[in-house]
């Protein structure tokens, strides 16, 4: 049987070489995204995603970007979902 490369297995020299990698261009990639939406101010949560990835190549600048979009809907949905709990009698009476 051919061995799938989804299965989960012993941890590996390259194996750990690989994941570091990964784990600093994630790094890099959400220092760019900061740093990207710290220069744009409120457009900045549209532009990032596409700046960092189109910076980092490949796969993982496709990753990304997708996970940047997804993120920026799922917390606006649920921001948008969230109702006050802010209570009647802390507000002040005039």
């Amino acid at each position: 049987m051919a061995e799938s490369k989804g299965t989960i297995g012993v941890p590996s020299m390259k194996g750990m070489g690989d994941a570091f990698k990964d784990f600093g261009i994630g790094l890099i990639g959400g220092l760019l995204f900061v740093i990207a939406v710290s220069l744009f101010g409120g457009l900045g949560v549209l532009v990032a995603p596409l700046v960092c990835g189109s910076m980092i190549k490949g796969e993982r600048g496709t990753i990304i970007a997708t996970l940047a979009g997804f993120a920026l809907i799922a917390m606006g949905g649920l921001a948008l979902g969230q109702k006050s709990t802010s209570g009647g009698a802390s507000e002040a009476v005039m």
